[in-house]
């Protein structure tokens, strides 16, 4: 073997250790989770979740029937704090003010709400507190989340 073909052997075996040893994007499992929500007055149903991770950098979307909009609501007027329980101990909590536009009388919808994790969290939705139109709607889980908690 000749010296340029070893060092191009030896700088091809280098390359692929490197792209062996690249990190991998993060992942969230699962990415969909429901839930039911009791929100005393302001009704009760369920809520679809989904979660996304980048990193420490975590957003989950809320769809929910618990709660409609009594008037139609703007884009990005929705303030909304989720709660989680982390390995049903500690609690993390993702907030945001985005949502799509809600014609009067649809299903709020709500986030992406961010978020901070750690790896090897288990978080579960065990409250969610939306703002709309200035008043205030507090959400109690009433059942787990299925198929299970997010995984980060």
């Amino acid at each position: 073997m000749r010296h340029g073909t070893r060092r191009l052997a030896v700088c091809s075996a280098l390359a692929a250790g490197t792209f062996a040893l690249a990190p991998t994007a993060d992942a969230v499992s699962p990415t969909t989770a429901t839930i039911s929500f009791d929100c005393g007055a302001y009704g009760s149903g369920s809520a679809t979740l989904t979660a996304t991770q980048n990193g420490t950098a975590a957003t989950i979307n809320v769809s929910t029937s618990a709660i409609t909009a009594p008037i139609k609501v703007g884009a990005n007027s929705v303030k909304s704090t989720l709660t989680l329980t982390n390995k049903g101990a500690g609690t993390v909590t993702f907030t945001g003010s985005a949502n799509p536009a809600i014609p009067a009388g649809s299903p709020v919808s709500t986030g992406p709400l961010n978020g901070t994790v750690a790896s090897g969290d288990s978080l579960e939705a065990k409250s969610l507190k939306v703002v709309v139109l200035g008043i205030t709607a507090t959400c109690n889980a009433t059942s787990a989340q299925s198929p299970g908690p997010f995984v980060f």
